[in-house]
This record gives C-alpha cells, sequence and structure tokens, in this order.
C-alpha cells in the first residue's frame, strides 16, 4: 500500500450530545452543525481498518444525526458521515484480511465525511466488482433495511403499507416485496409518483392528499388486509392509517420525517384488538441476527445490484470540500440520493 497523508479534509460535527428539542430534517445552513476542517488522518487500532474513501451517501439519519436527533451522541470535533464505499488503505490487527479490498461500511470510528473513514473490520462488506462505487456507498443502510423490514412483513400476510414510498428505502421495499409474492401499499404526496411505484411493485398507490384518500385506503384495507404498517413519517396521519388497519396491525416507525407528534386517537384497540406500535433501528437489527443470517441478506442485496433489480438513484454529487457550504440547498432542490465524493 501506498505511504498515507498525514492530514485530510473533514468535514466535523460542531456540537455534543443531543439536541434539546427536534426539528426535523430541514437545514438551512449546514454550516449550522458542520465545519469543514483539515484534521490528522486515524490510525486503526485492532480489528479496525482505515479507508480511502470513494462515496459517501447522505442519509435522513445523517441530517437527524448531526442535528442531535438520532439514537447516539455526537461527538464535537469528529467527522460526520455514516454510511460510504472506500478502498482499505491500513488494518489493524486482525483485519489483515481486509487489506487493499473495495468495501461498503458502515463508520464506528471517524465518519464517512472524510477522505478517510476508521471502522471496525466488522461494519464492512467487501464489495463485488460488478458494484459501482455509488451503490456500494448506499448498499447498507437503506438495502439491509428493506430486507429487514419486507421480511417482518412477510412473516405476519401478504400485503404490507409503506410510507414516503418515493424514497430510496421506499422503491426497494416496493420493488422487494412484489419480488416476493406480496402486495405493497404504498402512500405518496404526489400523483406523479402512481404509475412509476406500480411499474417497480406496488399492488396499490394511495396520494395521501387527495379527497377520496380516506375511502380508498378503506378499501384496500378491506381487501388485502395489510397487517404491517412501515413508516418513516409519523404523524397524525399515519396514526389513522394504523387506526384503520386490522386486528394484530403492528406499526412500525424506522423514521421520523415529520416533525408533527401523532396522537393516539383509538387506545383501546391495543387491548381489544392486540395491535401494537414498536420502532426499528438497523443497528439493533445487526447486533441481534446471527452473522449466518446477515451473510445471507447481504449476498441477497449485492446480487440485487449487480444483476440491475435493485439500483441507487443519485440525484447529485457534492465534492467533500464544497459539502458544507452547499449541502443545505443541494438538499432543498433535489428528490433522490445525494452523494458526497472525494475530488
Amino acid at each position: 500500500m501506498s505511504e498515507l497523508p498525514n492530514t485530510m479534509q473533514a468535514a466535523l460535527l460542531t456540537h455534543d450530545g443531543f439536541a434539546q428539542e427536534a426539528t426535523g430534517l430541514a437545514i438551512d445552513d449546514a454550516a449550522d452543525w458542520l465545519e469543514d476542517a483539515e484534521i490528522p488522518v486515524p490510525q486503526p487500532d485492532a480489528g479496525q481498518v482505515l479507508i480511502r474513501m470513494r462515496a459517501s451517501s447522505v442519509n435522513p439519519s445523517d441530517l437527524h444525526f448531526i442535528k442531535g436527533e438520532y439514537g447516539q451522541p455526537r461527538i464535537k470535533g469528529s467527522p460526520a458521515g455514516f454510511e460510504g464505499c472506500g478502498d482499505v488503505v491500513a488494518t489493524g490487527a486482525g483485519a489483515e484480511h481486509l487489506a487493499g479490498q473495495r468495501v461498503a461500511f458502515v463508520a464506528a470510528g471517524s465518519g464517512a465525511w472524510a477522505e478517510y473513514a476508521l471502522t471496525p473490520a466488522m461494519m464492512c462488506i467487501p464489495l463485488r466488482p460488478d458494484i459501482s462505487d455509488f451503490d456500494g456507498a448506499a448498499q447498507i443502510v437503506n438495502p439491509l433495511t428493506a430486507m429487514a423490514m419486507v421480511d417482518i412483513a412477510k412473516q405476519a400476510g401478504d400485503a404490507f403499507i409503506i410510507s414516503a414510498a418515493t424514497s430510496q428505502l421506499g422503491k426497494l421495499m416496493c420493488a422487494l416485496g412484489r419480488d416476493l409474492g406480496l402486495s405493497p401499499i404504498a402512500l405518496v404526496r404526489r400523483a406523479d409518483a402512481v404509475e412509476f411505484l406500480k411499474e417497480i411493485g406496488a399492488a396499490e398507490v394511495l396520494v395521501t392528499g387527495e379527497a377520496d384518500f380516506a375511502d380508498r385506503l378503506t378499501d384496500v384495507i378491506k381487501t388485502l388486509k395489510p397487517r404491517v404498517f412501515l413508516d418513516a413519517v409519523a404523524d397524525q396521519q399515519c396514526e389513522t392509517v394504523f387506526t384503520a388497519m386490522p386486528n394484530g396491525a403492528r406499526w412500525i416507525i424506522y423514521g421520523k420525517l415529520s416533525t408533527e407528534p401523532p396522537a393516539l386517537t383509538q387506545t383501546g384497540q391495543f387491548i381489544f384488538m392486540s395491535k401494537q406500535i414498536e420502532g426499528f433501528w438497523l443497528s439493533k437489527w445487526m447486533s441481534s441476527t446471527p452473522p449466518e443470517d446477515q451473510m445471507r441478506v447481504v449476498g441477497e442485496v449485492q446480487a440485487r445490484f449487480a444483476d440491475g433489480r435493485w439500483s441507487t438513484d443519485v440525484a447529485a454529487t457534492i465534492p467533500l470540500r464544497d459539502l458544507v457550504g452547499t449541502l443545505a440547498e443541494t438538499l432543498k432542490t433535489t428528490k433522490g440520493k445525494i452523494m458526497i465524493v472525494s475530488e
């Protein structure tokens, strides 16, 4: 391996811990939460690898995290960014098997919004040569979440409901559900998304803002009887969807795109209809799922990207050096996935 530089460029967190209140994904100026800096290149300890970044993704979890609204505390002065793709350029003891490999990874030592990232070897997935860098940089958070949650839905029946279905994760779940013989019911805000979602796998697409939404929801639930609601929005309308679902329904919340706090209007359903509300966090799934099951899922994810059944819809790329100055505006004007690249 070539000699490493002493310093690197990175987007650093400017706050510690958690925010006192959650304000959602909206960012007016990334400089409120991040700063550009030149810092020492980290060195891997035992079990860790150092990765030279090719690309890193911007996920909703990243935005919640830099604002202090995620499930782990910020550390001021540390690089942000959870997920990326790059080449292993240095290893600690016990991680030598990854030396020189191109990997997808979740950063758990020093974040992915930097020229180099540090993470445990166990958080890396060696990539097949037919996987692109952009697909590699979005290989873990959304795809593994999709696989895990659709598996939960499959165990509960033949149909399930997805909110925010035009998101990258929503589209993956629609396609996967169809491939498994299930009937995904997609909730969207825009009528122009209906035909596209049906083409990729949704059995039904409901536009939440249309006047007949409640009636159509009732009819679809009566016909398909979905018992799992995979929800990234978690607002009052989502509570309404949940209350319309049949006995034994599960409202599984994996994100909070809305800042509206939903109120429970039918608490008797928890007693008399055996309904439940729960959360899904990929970190907990990865720590509780047996390694052999994880490897089976990882293999299926890579196969889907390699043969074209899944793809990452990259709407914009931002050079790392421009990230702090352009992230907020790019988020406002872009509907798809944003990738950060080192140039």
